[in-house]
């Protein structure tokens, strides 16, 4: 699943891309999609002109001249393809918007899990998400006065996107090696000064990820996280072998030596 910096890459590439131009016609290529986007919908669309391009946690927001809003959802393999609409689809094409300018904007997913949901004119679209990991509203004392609520250990409590918005399993345990806390420790029992180590190390994380945004590196590209995906390779910080161990049924990569309970 693409992370927040990944996310944050296509809406700004989108933006740029897309704001501004006029849809001259929506099509639906795979029925899961349409479930959403039905005759209606599309015909409510076409005409109407894209004025911006946002983003709320992981979920990317198409506005339009009209006051509605499109919210699109990559889920898993989700990505954006811009050609000219003369060109073939691209293989996976599930949603297609053909542009002003000749131009095609296709939401590809070969697993077509991807979602678009149409939000009329004066129905905003509502999200049930905690705050933004980099809002300046988002202090270590809120930070920690959330985590109260929090049975379980770190790394899965960071998943949950009502504690805080967009952070995936990758950010997740890249931020508790920055932070030298162990993803077993206890999410009500961090104190304050390791809430404030995990949020600084929580925005840094992001920080680089934005920098190096793109889908991740694999095969023989060295994937570029300090212990994500790297089981058995020495920490860039103490040289211990990394480890990985499972939890909530996601896979959490760790250093034994220098994350501590």
């Amino acid at each position: 699943m693409p992370e927040l910096p990944e996310v944050e890459f296509a809406v700004r590439r989108l933006r740029r891309a897309v704001r501004g131009k006029r849809v001259e016609r929506v099509r639906v290529h795979h029925r899961a999609q349409g479930r959403t986007l039905t005759a209606a919908v599309l015909r409510r669309i076409a005409g109407r002109r894209i004025t911006d391009v946002t983003r709320r946690g992981k979920h990317q927001l198409l506005h339009l001249d009209d006051g509605a809003v499109l919210v699109v959802h990559f889920r898993l393999d989700g990505d954006w393809e811009l050609t000219r609409a003369a060109v073939a689809l691209p293989r996976h094409a599930r949603v297609t918007f053909d542009l002003e300018g000749g131009r095609r904007l296709s939401l590809t997913d070969p697993r077509a899990l991807c979602t678009v949901h149409y939000h009329a004119p004066g129905h905003a679209p509502t999200f049930d998400l905690g705050p933004e990991p980099e809002d300046p509203a988002f202090t270590p004392a809120l930070f920690r006065a959330r985590l109260q609520g929090k049975r379980g250990p770190i790394k899965p409590s960071l998943l949950d996107q009502r504690l805080v918005a967009g952070v995936g399993n990758i950010y997740a345990q890249e931020a508790c090696w920055r932070a030298r806390i162990s993803p077993a420790a206890g999410a009500a029992s961090l104190s304050v000064a390791r809430v404030v180590r995990l949020l600084h190390a929580l925005r840094a994380a992001l920080a680089d990820g934005h920098e190096n945004a793109g889908r991740y590196h694999r095969g023989e590209q060295r994937i570029p996280f300090k212990v994500y995906d790297r089981e058995g390779d020495p920490c860039d910080r103490c040289g211990a072998s990394i480890r990985r161990m499972v939890q909530a049924g996601r896979g959490t990569w760790y250093c034994p030596k220098c994350q501590r309970n």
